[in-house]
């Protein structure tokens, strides 16, 4: 084992550290940094509005329950604390021991009864909750997958999207616990509201004392929230790039990579840093928490000791009997625990609303970038694709990624497209299927502007295989069919598994089109890359589209694999459209048509032979191929 002289240690820079993410627009402002604290109050209500009627449209039955055990647990409460004023008059009043217990019994008993319907209420309130929450979770986390799913594919590129995902993921947390929270704190304004109203008709002055004394509570609670969701704000990005950079750290796909670049030591460093900046913002947040809740403790202490110092002044002084000193004694104990939980509740509800807050304005935010085109529906057979003079540029940048491109492909027809990176090959594919929609001019299909037709018919008759391609954990048949539908008949599978070349290889697999393809779960297998590469194809195929494209379909297959991919598109391409996007000039021998795109538009087009003996790009790039 050889080391490093020590000059060269010296010279080492060390490694960089992740890169510092600053926002610009609207959504670098955080949504908090301008709202007063009596309009965040104000959104509870519309909070527990919202939680309502989400949880009614999953569950009315579990909501009517939920709502009835509040009510009946108010009820108790009230009944309980009346009872017990009844009982404290025998029980403190004249005569022996035997005669007081025996003149409180009746009222001990409605005590005793009360608090069981109580307990049971909240038993009941609790099944309720727990009826409503998982299938709540289920339905926000499906409606923010789906609304991630159909979003317009531009949007992808646009700055903050996928952080405005992750904050709105959080909101999908939330649910886990809104019911509960709503619940406890619609519980605690209950029994709040009746612990008031008899400590009210024991003496009026009691009451604003009490509030008085847990309204410091309430205001810290709020704000406390309030440094909670600046802190999440502002980790949004770093826990975002975080997320991603796990993800691909621990994927068991990339792990020869990680581990024979020696890689590990900068990811795992990487990984620190970026866990350590988000910590130092919370740690930088501490000290404004801790002077929050030591203020809003001393303010509600002072204004605590002064209702029992209240309380015990009108006991001492007679103004009140001992008997509703002592209900008031359990009345103000009832409340305190109530406000408590109030306070508590409606600093978790604050706090859940805005994470909803996310959530929604994200949802929002999707089904406005969702595809809102023409109704326009296209059918087979399609016969002619025609472009003219489209540009399309992606957001934030400088220059178009096509620009002023026209063209037009027939039935029956092989076109190849080829160029540089960065030339604008995939772009085109995209705005050919209507993934993007043109900046100007249009895309056509049969004479149907894309931008009139729904964009599931179109998509209905596509068949791409991009050059990154999905590798689903799912069984093989899935793996073929995902996308299109699928009857009890395995004939059309395997016919598009022999045309790729591939029935061998499955056949040998331990529960042949049932194998799960996905090494990281249990009974899973992995194929490799070529084999990858050829369900992806099997895939396209499986659909019998009328618009099919390849993008570098044989990158890792073999030649025998190359070959017979390439011979099956020359044999299936009478009846549809394909376009074989590739580097490999040798392939597009197939193509009735070749282009060459160089930034964004075509600067050469015709057939191999004279585009290879031409003097232009393709015939350079051709040479360059060659010379080995």
């Amino acid at each position: 084992m050889t080391s490093k002289p020590m000059n060269e240690q010296q010279n080492t820079p060390p490694p960089p550290p992740p890169a510092e993410i600053t926002y610009t627009g609207q959504y670098s402002i955080n949504p908090l940094a301008e709202v007063s604290f009596r309009r965040m109050c104000a959104q509870i209500p519309a909070v527990l509005g919202r939680i309502a009627r989400l949880s009614w449209r999953i569950d009315r039955r579990a909501v009517q329950l939920l709502l009835g055990c509040q009510l009946v647990t108010g009820v108790s409460a009230a009944v309980l604390l009346t009872a017990t004023a009844r009982a404290m008059e025998p029980v403190l009043g004249a005569g022996s021991a035997g005669d007081r217990l025996r003149g409180a019994l009746p009222a001990l008993l409605v005590v005793t009864v009360a608090a069981a319907v109580s307990r049971t209420a909240r038993a009941v309130a609790s099944y309720a909750g727990r009826r409503i929450t998982p299938r709540l979770t289920t339905e926000m986390d499906s409606a923010l997958v789906e609304a991630v799913c159909r979003v317009e594919a531009a949007a992808y590129a646009e700055d903050g999207f996928s952080d405005r995902r992750e904050a709105a993921e959080m909101g999908v947390m939330r649910t886990h616990v809104m019911v509960a929270d709503a619940q406890q704190f619609v519980s605690a304004v209950i029994r709040m509201v009746t612990a008031g109203g008899v400590l009210s008709v024991l003496n009026p002055l009691m009451l604003p004392l009490l509030l008085l004394a847990v309204l410091p509570a309430g205001v810290g609670a709020v704000l406390s929230a309030r440094v909670d969701y600046e802190i999440h704000y502002g980790n949004i990005a770093d826990r975002n790039s975080r997320g991603m950079m796990r993800w691909w750290a621990t994927e068991s796909k990339y792990s020869d990579e990680v581990r024979a670049n020696s890689m590990v030591d900068y990811l795992v460093y990487w990984y620190r840093a970026l866990s350590d900046r988000c910590d130092r913002r919370t740690l930088a947040a501490a000290p404004r928490t801790l002077r929050i809740a030591l203020l809003s403790a001393f303010a509600g202490g002072i204004c605590l000791a002064a209702t029992w110092g209240a309380l015990a002044w009108l006991a001492v002084s007679g103004r009140i009997d001992l008997a509703v000193a002592a209900t008031a004694v359990i009345a103000v104990q009832t409340m305190l625990a109530a406000l408590t939980q109030v306070v508590t509740g409606g600093a978790a509800v604050f706090h859940t609303s805005l994470y909803l807050g996310d959530m929604q304005s994200f949802l929002d935010e999707a089904a406005d970038r969702a595809p809102q085109r023409g109704p326009c529906r296209l059918a087979a057979p399609v016969d002619e694709i025609r472009l003219e003079e489209v540009v399309y540029q992606y957001p934030g940048k400088d220059k178009p990624a096509v620009d002023g491109v026209s063209l037009t492909l027939r039935r029956g027809q092989i076109l190849a497209i080829v160029g540089a990176n960065g030339s604008g090959k995939n772009t085109l594919t995209r705005l050919l299927t209507g993934i993007y929609l043109a900046d100007k001019g249009t895309v056509s299909w049969n004479g149907t502007d894309l931008a009139d037709a729904d964009p599931a018919s179109v998509w209905r008759l596509t068949g791409l295989v991009p050059q990154i391609f999905g590798q689903w954990p799912l069984r093989l048949r899935e793996n073929v069919t995902l996308g299109q539908p699928h009857s009890y008949d395995d004939a059309p599978v395997w016919e598009a598994i022999d045309a790729v070349g591939l029935r061998d290889a499955v056949e040998d697999l331990p529960a042949g089109l049932d194998t799960l393809l996905a090494r990281d779960l249990w009974g899973g297998t992995e194929l490799s890359g070529g084999q990858w590469q050829r369900i992806a194809c099997s895939r396209a195929l499986y659909r019998r589209p009328e618009l099919l494209i390849l993008d570098e379909p044989t990158s890792q297959m073999d030649p025998r694999g190359e070959h017979q991919i390439f011979e099956q598109i020359k044999a299936i391409a009478a009846d549809r459209i394909t376009i074989v996007v590739t580097h490999r000039l040798e392939n597009t021998k197939i193509a009735d048509h070749i282009i060459v795109m160089e930034h964004g538009r075509i600067t050469e087009q015709g057939r191999y032979d004279d585009l290879a003996h031409g003097g232009g790009t393709f015939a350079e790039l051709l040479e360059l191929s060659q010379d080995r």
